[in-house]
């Protein structure tokens, strides 16, 4: 069940009347339900999964009572427990049969003969998002940064909450578990703000990502066999997808919960307006990129001071691998996380690594031709990198890099193929200019200062929502699903 379907809207209608009639006065029934909605939702994306899901909870919920009540020594110890037990699960479920054929594969290349076996190994959907969850929560209690909840629905509720359960954002127990606390009513002004952006997160999923997928399907499914226009023009748009794609999923998970009464993470702040990487990766992903950041990067960064910039350096490189290695067992993923690593050296040499400068419009409201050619260069490197990112293998990554200078092998566009290519890229230049003139916001539809008449604003939603069912393009899963 995904969050932009029929299913999900009928799940979703009997979770609100539930939740905010019968129990809107009772904040303890209110978390038994959206816990029990939750493993219902899990449950129905894949019954098997349940149990990894339950058990893990329980254990890590133990754990966070236990580090309080221990010595010193023995709460540093129940934490390593904890962050060995979460990366144990990664390594299994997600990296096993990768590290089994990887190892077998080195044998075989050094001339000896090996039949590797690998384990039928299901693949538990949402499990970097909520061991990511399980991990930080025994860190912050051990930090102190936490009391640990001896409210276990409280804490369940925060592991497996539904709408970032698969896809993220990656929410914190620090910000996250203390709501669950509070009473909840029904607030309409938060409900209509969250509806904006479930309206705004399915426009770019469903208009601009879906048909740029059904165009970039085509040509990552025969790379060989594309000439270097093509592949050039898919390498261009495949940032736009991904983006539209994921912070569609984004901004509808966190709408969702905004209707619910509760504010997950920001996972988004316009990477596109980035000016360098730096930049681009502290507004992409963001919930990944400040976890990885607090939890490797900054004990690294510790551990490696006595080296000076050469220490900063590879505790950059080293955060950006391990972003790169989250996102799946695949050694592409690893390259791609290496070379954003590298890009960061001439930021750090410059000294422009941590500077932070406000974007700012010339008087015709656009920005300045500095920037603007920064982030033209920023994302020309996001695009370059995704290649990789996007390949099945090293392999197909090398192919479609060699493609792009030689002038062979044409391959003749399908005209509808063109024409939803050419709509999405239309719809993506609107969303780009809404949200440059929208950067201060949350999103892009928080129109109510820029568009002070209500009625006017009530127009443009339902424009939107109109071009929503007109222009939808062929349903595509979310891109980030599978990680």
């Amino acid at each position: 069940m995904v969050i932009n379907s029929f299913n999900f809207l009928f799940f979703f209608i009997i979770l609100f009347v539930v939740y905010y009639f019968p129990l809107r006065n009772n904040t303890n029934a209110q978390n038994v339900w959206l816990l029990v909605t939750s493993y219902v939702f899990y449950g129905i994306t894949d019954l098997r999964m349940l149990p990894v899901l339950l058990i893990s909870t329980v254990v890590f919920y133990v754990i966070g009572l236990l580090i309080r009540q221990s010595t010193s020594t023995a709460a540093s110890f129940l934490t390593t427990l904890g962050v060995v037990a979460g990366v144990g699960m990664l390594l299994y479920f997600k990296y096993l049969n990768f590290f089994i054929g990887s190892f077998a594969a080195l044998i075989t290349s050094i001339g000896l003969q090996v039949n590797p076996i690998t384990l039928s190994i299901i693949f538990p959907l949402g499990i970097s998002f909520f061991t990511f969850r399980l991990i930080s929560y025994v860190i912050e209690v051990n930090r102190g940064k936490i009391e640990p909840t001896r409210d276990f629905v409280a804490f369940a509720t925060y592991i497996a909450f539904f709408p970032t359960l698969l896809a993220g954002p990656i929410d914190r127990p620090n910000d996250f578990i203390p709501q669950l606390r509070l009473p909840r009513l029904f607030d309409y002004d938060l409900a209509m703000d969250g509806t904006r952006q479930i309206l705004w997160g399915i426009f770019k999923k469903m208009v601009i990502a879906d048909n740029m997928g059904l165009f970039l399907g085509s040509v990552w499914g025969d790379v060989a066999s594309q000439n270097a226009t093509t592949l050039l023009i898919a390498a261009l748009v495949f940032p736009s997808q991904l983006y539209t794609d994921f912070s569609g999923y984004s901004d509808m998970a966190i709408g969702v919960g905004k209707i619910l009464g509760i504010r997950v993470a920001i996972n988004f702040r316009y990477p596109f307006f980035a000016r360098n990487v730096a930049e681009y990766w502290r507004s992409w992903h963001m919930s990944l990129t400040t976890w990885v950041t607090d939890y490797v990067f900054m004990p690294l960064n510790v551990r490696f001071r006595e080296w000076g910039t050469t220490g900063l350096l590879l505790a950059i490189i080293i955060n950006m691998i391990v972003i790169g290695i989250w996102h799946g067992a695949n050694w592409t993923y690893a390259v791609f996380g290496l070379y954003h690593g590298l890009l960061f050296i001439p930021l750090v040499l410059s000294g422009t690594f941590a500077r932070k400068k406000k974007l700012q419009a010339n008087r015709y409201g656009l920005p300045y031709r500095s920037d603007f050619l920064k982030m033209i260069g920023t994302y020309l490197l996001v695009a370059f990198g995704l290649i990789i990112f996007n390949a099945l293998s090293m392999e197909q990554a090398v192919v479609f890099m060699k493609g792009l200078f030689q002038f062979s092998n044409l391959t003749n566009f399908t005209a509808e193929g063109l024409r939803m290519l050419a709509l999405s890229l239309l719809f993506m230049i609107l969303a780009l200019i809404a949200e440059w003139r929208q950067r201060d916001k949350e999103y892009a539809l928080q129109i109510d200062s820029l568009v002070p008449r209500k009625a006017a604003r009530f127009a443009i939603y339902w424009v939107l929502l109109i071009i929503t069912v007109l222009f939808s393009g062929e349903e595509q899963v979310f891109i980030y699903m599978q990680f």
